[in-house]
């Protein structure tokens, strides 16, 4: 979905809205992924099936894998890839487990170098969910 708009500036600025076609999307009124201009916004990915089963529970380095792949593809929707990428945010149930997370997270972003944290959350709203991920890139040649 494409929406377009005119800035303070003048210029011509479109929306483009990316589903992932997981179920909740749609119930909590959210979408994967929004590129604004050079900006890309994708919010806390899960590591789910597309008919929002939980994949690899009790494994984080897998569940962050999963995420990533997941992102991966919503960054492509708009036409972007993890060299955009300029901050990472891992959202963690237990933070002494950041090098499985870690590890993954470099397997897809290391060449990138992105700003990274890990952020300790009391729960997520599945039970078998350990670990989610969000990214912000930036799209330099914005056409």
């Amino acid at each position: 979905m494409c929406f377009v708009w005119i800035d303070d500036g003048g210029r011509q600025m479109a929306r483009q809205n990316i589903s992932s076609g997981r179920p909740w999307e749609d119930k909590a009124g959210y979408s994967r992924a929004v590129r604004i201009g050079p900006i890309v916004e994708i919010g806390l990915t899960s590591p789910s099936a597309p008919d929002g089963s939980i994949l690899h529970s009790g494994d984080v380095y897998k569940q962050t894998r999963e995420c990533l792949l997941i992102i991966e593809d919503a960054l492509a929707a708009v036409g972007a890839s993890f060299k955009d990428v300029i901050k990472t945010n891992i959202m963690m149930l237990d933070t002494r487990k950041w090098a499985d997370a870690g590890r993954a997270h470099s397997e897809f972003l290391g060449a990138t170098r992105p700003g990274l944290s890990f952020v300790g959350v009391s729960g997520f709203f599945d039970p078998l969910i350990e670990v989610e991920v969000e990214v912000t890139a930036y799209i330099e040649d914005d056409a």
